[in-house]
């Protein structure tokens, strides 16, 4: 599955969906993680609030999770319509410390809202097969 973080040093997590300009895709599975790419949204001064959501958005149209300081209920609306579960944390997180603890929790009994994930990831990789 792919995991996306809004960032602006790809080291911590330290970003507004809203306005983040950089996000840093890894691909994780329950053996591992590892740097997928790295997504630049321009912020241009003339796009309207939709716009900037609509952009980043579709950045990440192919991530499961995306882990935000902050998300706008506009954003959070449109964000979970592609079924992609905004995870707000604390301002300065790392990156890889939040992947650590989200390969535990897949290694281990993951909770329900991770087990669904990972259960539709499953599902649309036999559909491509």
């Amino acid at each position: 599955m792919k995991v996306a973080f809004a960032t602006d040093d790809e080291k911590v997590i330290n970003s507004h969906f809203g306005k983040c300009e950089l996000f840093i895709i890894y691909d994780i599975t329950p053996e591992k993680y590892s740097w997928y790419t790295t997504r630049y949204i321009a912020n241009e001064n003339d796009d309207d609030e939709y716009g900037r959501i609509d952009k980043r958005v579709d950045a990440m149209s192919d991530c499961s999770l995306v882990f935000i300081t902050q998300i706008g209920p506009t954003a959070a609306a449109k964000v979970t319509k592609k079924k992609i579960m905004p995870i707000k944390v604390e301002s300065g997180t790392e990156i890889v410390q939040q992947l650590d603890r989200l390969l535990l929790m897949l290694q281990n009994k993951p909770p329900l809202w991770l087990a669904k994930i990972m259960n539709q990831e499953s599902k649309n990789q036999e559909e491509v097969i």
